[in-house]
């Protein structure tokens, strides 16, 4: 058997440490984006298939959120020892399922690992503060979980999100229903699995479903607290779901990132960086790739040249070989989209310089492969210029006045990642400065575990991989004493 032949069986939803079918008995299927053989069949959740999963884990809180600290940090750190002994396996899961790299769907559980390790050393700086107005008096502050917390994933990092997203309610002592995406759900259904040796049943519950399995776990009255990460547009829909229950809502969503380089830079390392911040290796489906290639007109030429060479060196086909780095698109309707959007630049006059369509192997015209493309002399009007793409369609545009750049890089409803390139300290400062992004590089790229990661604008609210994520999951109770 080939890596193009397995099939899956998954177990059912993970609800209460137990495998059920859903309620309606209904299924989806899930396929290989690279030659669209069928992977498995997964239940297909609704809202009742939702309520069962609260009300196990609304049970599970009671014992969970008073467990005493070192213990819950020590089932953390079994977690996340458990998915590193099943990191072959998971990876394989993903690469399959999602059409990424394999490489990188390993490296996936690795973060996965080091972020639920991460969380569990600050569980003990949970903590609160005290204030005395007068002898006799005492008033002090206590951080307190939720109780159940909804995360509803996308399907570019289909068990890293699973997991990783999990990681800060768990320490802080919520219990979590988690929704897969999808269009990848298996690794989910794998991690739910590893969560039934490790973790105690309906500490975390695990669903499978589509949109409407999202907004059921949002309008439910025994959830307070939702993590999301997904598009603006679905941002906006769970934002004003929540809204009618007052629920808290942290987003991360979407981005249509600037690289701004600047004439004293090298050329051939800008245009690594432009190459490497896109995400490639992920089809561009990343949502802090950095999409919109802001280049100074005296590097123009040349960093193009150099963006070309590395762009048509990147090998494309099937994930399963080792030496591909690129491989397709997660399913047919994000293809589509991607085709798209290249079609309605070519009509607009951008111009294509590489790429642009298909590749011509035989052996990809079964599956969703668009090769990477670089398009100029793109516009802020043009759709390309101004909306997020989520595939490996990079708009370069050239500049010669930094204000009016700067207003091009601002001026869009998103503010997720900028990437300045420059050799010059006091620009890089001020444009990093300036520039309306939570998340800004000078001369590198990569995340950074610990750093506070999220958007500005309509690309998020809240602050993940940090300590103030981990607050985040927390409630804050004031307690006044006189004696």
């Amino acid at each position: 058997m080939t890596a193009s032949d397995i099939r899956f069986s998954p177990k059912g939803l993970y609800i209460g440490g137990e495998w059920v079918d859903s309620v309606q008995g209904k299924k989806f299927s899930t396929i290989n984006p690279s030659n669209c053989k069928l992977l498995g069949e997964v239940p297909l959740a609704d809202g009742e298939d939702v309520n069962r999963a609260v009300k196990a884990a609304k049970k599970a809180f009671q014992d969970w959120s008073r467990m005493p600290i070192k213990e819950r940090a020590g089932f953390l750190v079994s977690l996340a020892d458990t998915l590193l002994e099943n990191r072959d396996e998971l990876g394989l899961m993903d690469f399959l399922d999602s059409g990424n790299a394999l490489s990188g769907m390993q490296g996936d559980v690795d973060w996965s690992s080091d972020t639920l390790k991460y969380f569990a050393g600050l569980i003990s700086e949970i903590k609160g503060e005290t204030m005395s107005e007068k002898p006799g008096h005492l008033n002090f502050t206590r951080r307190q979980p939720y109780g159940v917390v909804a995360k509803i994933n996308p399907f570019n990092h289909p068990l890293r999100f699973c997991a990783e997203k999990s990681a800060a309610a768990l320490a802080a002592g919520n219990t979590v229903v988690v929704t897969a995406s999808e269009q990848a759900p298996l690794s989910s259904l794998r991690f739910a699995e590893i969560c039934e040796q490790v973790l105690p049943a309906g500490v975390v519950n695990v669903l499978t479903g589509n949109a409407d399995c999202g907004d059921a776990m949002v309008r439910h009255p025994d959830i307070r607290r939702v993590g999301v990460v997904g598009s603006v547009a679905t941002g906006k829909a769970i934002s004003k779901a929540a809204a009618e229950d007052l629920t808290h809502v942290s987003l991360e969503l979407g981005g249509k990132n600037p690289i701004i380089i600047f004439p004293d830079a090298d050329p051939k390392k800008a245009a690594s960086y432009a190459v490497k911040g896109m995400n490639m290796s992920r089809q561009g489906q990343s949502c802090s790739s950095t999409s919109r290639v802001l280049v100074h007109h005296d590097l123009h030429d040349t960093v193009i040249e150099e963006m070309i060479k590395l762009v048509e060196n990147l090998p494309i086909g099937l994930p399963w070989i080792e030496t591909n780095e690129l491989g397709p698109i997660v399913s047919e309707f994000q293809y589509e989209k991607i085709l798209e959007y290249i079609s309605s630049a070519k009509k607009k006059e951008a111009n294509l310089v590489t790429g642009g369509g298909t590749p011509d192997d035989e052996e990809l015209k079964n599956g969703f492969f668009i090769q990477p493309t670089i398009f100029d002399q793109v516009t802020p009007e043009m759709k390309i210029g101004k909306e997020e793409i989520f595939g490996p369609v990079m708009s370069v545009m050239e500049w010669n006045d930094y204000e009016a750049m700067l207003s091009i890089a601002n001026g869009l409803e998103y503010g997720l990642t900028t990437m300045i390139v420059t050799d010059n300290l006091k620009m890089a400062m001020e444009t990093a400065e300036r520039v309306e992004a939570g998340y800004v590089w000078i001369n590198s790229t990569g995340r950074y575990l610990g750093a506070p990661y999220g958007g500005w604008k309509a690309s998020g609210m809240g602050q993940e991989e940090c300590f103030e994520e981990l607050i985040s999951y927390t409630q804050i109770k004031n307690v006044n004493m006189r004696w």
